[in-house]
């Protein structure tokens, strides 16, 4: 089985490289054109199922990408991004913000009013094992819509990237990493490839 782990187009808080965290920030202009580029893309692929993260960056992108008569998309909580809380909404468009900013050292980043790596790794990992392993038998396509640091932290637990280098993987806006699972055990096929030219967004730090 293939899982298309992608990343939600560009919203107006990418653009001026602010977190954004559980604040529910819409898809702009551009973020639905990327989408539909993708959807372009990937249009000789049938998703047999479709899960997304309830925000609505996220559901719409998975919207775009569904068409018409498409698979139902089925949105899981544990798909939301990471919390960051008292950092959601912070600029860090800048060298110098982004260096002196605590998630540039993620190895050693304490989170204050939100949640840690290790927390969102966790449930994603929960939602890989209860939603997707029972699939592998009955699907050849699945497509997982969510965000930037979800998205990493799902990754780099399947390849063992360890907390120093979380953004070592970049995942531009729209970007679609895909994964097999064979057997029950899940494998990075191809990291974040795009479908419109040059990447956007590529990493918040």
């Amino acid at each position: 089985m293939k899982i298309y782990l992608m990343r939600h187009g560009e919203t107006d808080w990418n653009k001026v490289r602010r977190l954004q965290g559980q604040s529910d920030v819409p898809l702009n202009e551009h973020g639905i054109e990327l989408a539909e580029k993708t959807a372009e893309g990937l249009k000789d692929v049938t998703f047999d199922a479709i899960f997304s993260s309830p925000l609505q960056r996220a559901l719409v992108t998975a919207e775009i990408m569904a068409g018409e008569g498409a698979a139902k998309i089925v949105t899981d909580g544990r798909l939301k991004e990471m919390n960051f809380g008292i950092y959601e909404g912070q600029s860090y468009d800048t060298p110098e913000k982004a260096e002196k900013h605590p998630l540039k050292h993620p190895e050693s980043y304490v989170p204050v009013g939100g949640e840690t790596i290790a927390e969102v790794k966790e449930r994603t990992y929960d939602f890989l094992c209860e939603k997707l392993l029972p699939l592998e038998k009955s699907c050849s396509n699945v497509l997982v819509v969510a965000h930037g640091a979800v998205n990493r932290c799902m990754l780099n637990r399947i390849a063992d990237i360890p907390d120093k280098d979380f953004w070592e993987i970049q995942l531009p806006s729209c970007a679609v990493s895909i994964l097999s699972l064979e057997d029950g055990k899940f494998s990075i096929l191809e990291r974040s490839k795009v479908y419109y030219g040059e990447p956007v967004n590529g990493s918040p730090m």
